[in-house]
């Protein structure tokens, strides 16, 4: 191991018994998107004690962090991610705490070596990952504008690496119909309801037509007030994923279809709208995971077999603009799934902050062989361009 990969391993580990804390801390304190104001806080007093110059309420986001480590000189720019938004409900069933924490602890072990290495060294805090869409207000921004490596990781129940992930955008549907006695004068009414499960009928039959890893899943969020009132307004709510960016708009158009069918066969009126989260597919960067990797191997930290679910994240715009990678580390067994109770646990597990501390690590590492090797920030451009 180079003498300032052992260096930036050395601080992570000095700084272990800090960002535990800070990891339980956001645990214990749950915040869901655009609300990360707890989180912020700390993070944010945590870099500028280090002597990162900070910003929060970057991009217009009130919980957006830029940090920028002061020693500065020409060379790459380096961008790690933190998330910190949790789930309703169940807290952070998605591990968020883990990836602030890990995330900060790879910026912070880099900024204490800073000034022997060129180029620069930034920490973005980035809300809203579950269905706001920070990243992308961030990027909209020009925030990662020159911006030659953007990592993160992210706790999962195995470890991968160079795995991509679906685009995906949010879809609500309304349908306004006609209310009527449902008893004594139906005929009189149009059924806002039919209209609904008349489109997931579409949908379904829609399915066996589409590609394996493409996914649309959604839930009535209305169905009616009462069952003797023919339903006069009717909503749903989709979620549209798909592999390739380009083949999500192609089902949003047949998901659209569906829902245009189902408006015509009961005389409700369409309303439709795409809004939240509507994120790119993720282009991992070949180069830099084989860094990664290597890092990791030498942390002695094994990598799993992926298997082939995949979800969506917004840093699948992140890699659509700069090299970047979104690898993930175990924190437990397989059968434990994210967003769920289970997985929530872990987070605030040992098995969880270990995984963490490895992350901060080879994230580092990684920093560390991006600042110091021009001919690696080449490869990942070369590859950048040519995928």
């Amino acid at each position: 191991m180079s003498e300032w990969k052992s260096r930036v391993c050395e601080e992570v580990d000095r700084l272990e018994s800090q960002l535990r804390e800070v990891s339980q801390d956001l645990f214990d304190h749950p915040e869901v998107k655009f609300e990360e104001v707890h989180a912020v806080g700390r993070l944010s007093e945590t870099l500028r004690e280090a002597g990162f110059d900070v910003e929060v309420g970057v991009a217009g986001l009130d919980t957006a962090i830029c940090a920028v480590h002061p020693e500065i000189s020409d060379g790459p720019t380096v961008a790690i991610l933190g998330e910190y938004d949790a789930l309703p409900e169940i807290g952070h069933a998605c591990g968020h705490n883990l990836i602030a924490a890990g995330g900060l602890g790879a910026a912070l072990a880099v900024g204490a070596v800073k000034s022997n290495l060129p180029g620069t060294i930034v920490f973005f805090g980035t809300p809203a990952e579950e269905g706001g869409g920070g990243k992308v207000a961030m990027i909209d921004a020009g925030l990662f504008d020159g911006v030659d490596a953007a990592m993160m990781f992210h706790p999962a129940s195995y470890t991968l690496v160079g795995r991509g992930s679906l685009a995906i955008t949010e879809v609500k549907i309304a349908f306004r119909g006609k209310p009527a006695h449902a008893s004594a004068y139906p005929e009189e009414g149009i059924n806002a309801l039919d209209a609904v499960i008349q489109t997931f009928n579409g949908l379904n039959a829609l399915r066996q037509h589409i590609k394996d890893a493409a996914r649309i899943h959604g839930i009535i969020t209305d169905g009616g007030l009462k069952p003797n009132i023919v339903p006069e307004h009717a909503a749903a709510e989709f979620y549209v994923r798909a592999p390739e960016t380009e083949y999500r708009d192609e089902l949003l158009v047949k998901l659209r279809n569906c829902a245009e069918g189902a408006a015509r066969a009961t005389g409700a009126t369409l309303e439709w709208s795409e809004v939240g989260h509507a994120y790119k597919a993720m282009k991992p960067n070949m180069p830099l995971v084989d860094a990664y990797v290597a890092n990791l191997t030498e942390l002695d930290w094994s990598i799993d077999e992926a298997p082939p679910a995949m979800g969506s994240t917004d840093m699948g715009d992140v890699t659509q603009l700069v090299p970047g990678m979104h690898p993930y580390i175990a924190i437990c067994e397989p059968d434990v799934v994210g967003h769920s109770r289970e997985f929530a646990e872990a987070s605030a597990s040992e098995r969880g902050a270990q995984g963490m501390l490895i992350a901060a690590k080879a994230l580092a590492m990684t920093a560390v062989d991006i600042l110091t090797t021009p001919e690696l920030v080449e490869r990942m451009w070369d590859a950048f361009k040519s995928t």
